[in-house]
């Protein structure tokens, strides 16, 4: 994922609220979301390339998501698939805490990983703090650490917050929030090592390029007895709708 936002028991009736966009190359191989046929209790989309996901959640309500942190360098080839720490954390019967702790940040480019194993929301990132629990509240994750006011996190986590404020959280709103188009005034752009144009593009919370851009939206919304409501919604280089996928799921304990 490239951007996350999320709502950590500050709904009554939904105590997880997620909603996030895959941001990555058109040609990478991908599979819309589905249940994993060589591991049958996870649900989530799957990066055909490295056999990884960026956002999955198991049949007894453990849910990760992970984000590329944006450095300076370019990742050594050696390193890891950041993808499979999703599936780790999914395949493991771990505290969110714990598992979190016992990663090996150095083996993989930088990244953020939210993880919930349905007691404890739990962040990490290999590019700053250690892994801590997060009290419950409204999340915004991009490529830089935790809550960094980028553009996308701060217009996206003040969509969240409106519809939790007016009760309005669903997900046609949810995908609405994901699909906003807007980039940063170019001040506040940050080339770094790309182009200026691909980094004002990227800026926006969704992203529509020729070779690279939001591929797909997700809202995942557990209810507090446990049932999960997903929908993914995927898009073509042109930023159009080429496909929804929606599927629910009673947590098992």
């Amino acid at each position: 994922m490239c951007l996350v936002v999320l709502a950590w028991q500050q709904h009554t009736d939904l105590p997880l609220i997620i909603a996030g966009n895959r941001d990555e190359f058109h040609s990478r191989p991908t599979k819309k979301i589905h249940w994993w046929p060589d591991k049958p209790d996870i649900v989530g989309g799957r990066d055909l390339q490295a056999a990884g996901t960026w956002l999955a959640l198991n049949r007894n309500g453990r849910f990760a998501t992970v984000t590329n942190y944006r450095d300076a360098e370019i990742p050594e080839a050696k390193l890891r698939s950041r993808g499979h720490l999703v599936t780790g954390f999914l395949d493991s019967a771990e505290p969110a805490l714990e598992y979190l702790s016992r990663i090996d940040g150095a083996a993989y480019g930088g990244f953020n990983l939210l993880v919930s194993d349905g007691e404890t929301l739990a962040w990490l990132s290999n590019r700053g703090e250690s892994a801590r629990v997060l009290p419950p509240g409204v999340y915004g994750l991009s490529n830089a650490l935790l809550d960094s006011p980028w553009h996308k996190v701060v217009h996206a986590k003040a969509a969240l917050e409106e519809l939790l404020t007016g009760n309005k959280v669903n997900e046609t709103e949810l995908l609405r929030v994901l699909d906003n188009r807007s980039r940063a005034p170019v001040s506040e752009v940050e080339a770094g090592r790309l182009p200026f144009t691909t980094a004002h593009a990227i800026s926006a919370p969704f992203i529509v390029l020729p070779d690279y851009g939001t591929r797909s939206s997700s809202v995942a919304l557990c209810d507090s007895d446990g049932r999960w409501r997903l929908h993914e919604r995927r898009f073509n280089p042109g930023g159009e709708i080429i496909g929804d996928t929606r599927l629910s799921f009673a947590t098992r304990v």
